[in-house]
């Protein structure tokens, strides 16, 4: 099994069909960049508190990690009243990134398992934009 290294802790009920796809490359800061220019919903899955003490990357929605399976499952109108953006469809691009990794892998494998077919990380996070460019203040 060539993609078990993918799925991971919490991943465990994450379709293998969709882990094992290859599907699942990391964006890096300009592949991002580009895609920010499109319709794609950017999602930072840190704490609310790293979001208010380091700032963010323009355009990020913040739902935090604990939070992500819940939200992607909620009513469109409630979705768009509690993180003020339009509820993504299982087919809309998302992003999801962290601070450096971890977590947006972990967001990546719950949206796959929710249906979400066009989810990408990216990897490099928070710590990898502020390399590139100041971060958005909150």
């Amino acid at each position: 099994m060539g993609c078990a290294s993918l799925s991971g802790p919490g991943a465990a009920g994450a379709s293998s069909r969709g882990l094992c796809a290859g599907e699942v490359p990391s964006l890096s800061y300009r592949e991002l960049k580009d895609l920010k220019k499109t319709n794609v919903l950017h999602i930072d899955v840190r704490e609310r508190w790293e979001i208010g003490r380091f700032g963010k990357i323009p355009a990020s929605v913040n739902i935090p990690l604990g939070e992500l399976v819940e939200a992607l499952q909620m009513d469109p109108a409630e979705f768009k009243e509690q993180y003020n953006q339009k509820m993504p469809s299982k087919s809309d691009p998302v992003v999801f990134s962290c601070l450096a990794g971890k977590r947006s892998k972990q967001a990546l494998a719950f949206a796959t398992s929710l249906g979400f077919s066009r989810v990408h990380q990216y990897a490099g996070g928070f710590e990898d934009w502020v390399k590139h460019e100041p971060p958005e203040e909150k």
